[in-house]
């Protein structure tokens, strides 16, 4: 009898599971690009932190961190934009899908200039890795060197050099 319970317990937390991961909706208007793939919405009189999901733009220290920021601006900044999200990470950013009021999707704006990689770690969008092998493809903004270093390896190297 207990089992049969548990059994129900367990079959009934598989059912409800999905509707916690269902989407949030934030609106408001960018207030602050600090990088590739980290913006400032204003909500409600409150600034919120949003992570780009899918993607890692390179830091502002690194080969091009400031051109993929700069491409972020000239797309979003100032701009009212809707961010679809489920989540935060550990530093309390939402990350979220961020949507222009025309529709365009930030993270796959930034894959297909060359401005940021795929985050395959994290990666939840089927469509990003082709993106991207067409943006390397076609030399495009990053790719135009042979072998860009990834925003993950870089701040690991970062760290290293730190801690010596």
């Amino acid at each position: 009898m207990r089992r049969l319970k548990t059994t129900k317990l367990f079959v009934y937390a598989a059912l409800l599971y999905p509707l916690t991961l269902q989407a949030t909706e934030l609106k408001g208007r960018v207030i602050h690009v600090l990088d590739g793939d980290t913006i400032e919405v204003l909500q409600d009189e409150k600034p919120v932190r949003i992570r780009l999901a899918n993607i890692d733009a390179p830091e502002k220290k690194q080969a091009f961190g400031n051109w993929s920021a700069n491409q972020l601006k000239s797309l979003i900044a100032g701009k009212s934009v809707t961010v679809s999200y489920t989540q935060e990470d550990q530093y309390g950013r939402i990350i979220g899908r961020v949507f222009t009021a025309t529709g365009t999707e930030a993270s796959l704006f930034m894959v297909r200039i060359g401005a940021a990689w795929v985050y395959e770690r994290y990666n939840t969008d089927y469509a990003l890795p082709g993106i991207q092998t067409q943006a390397r493809k076609d030399r495009r903004g990053l790719w135009v060197e042979n072998q860009p270093i990834e925003p993950w390896i870089w701040r690991k190297n970062q760290k290293m050099k730190d801690n010596n």
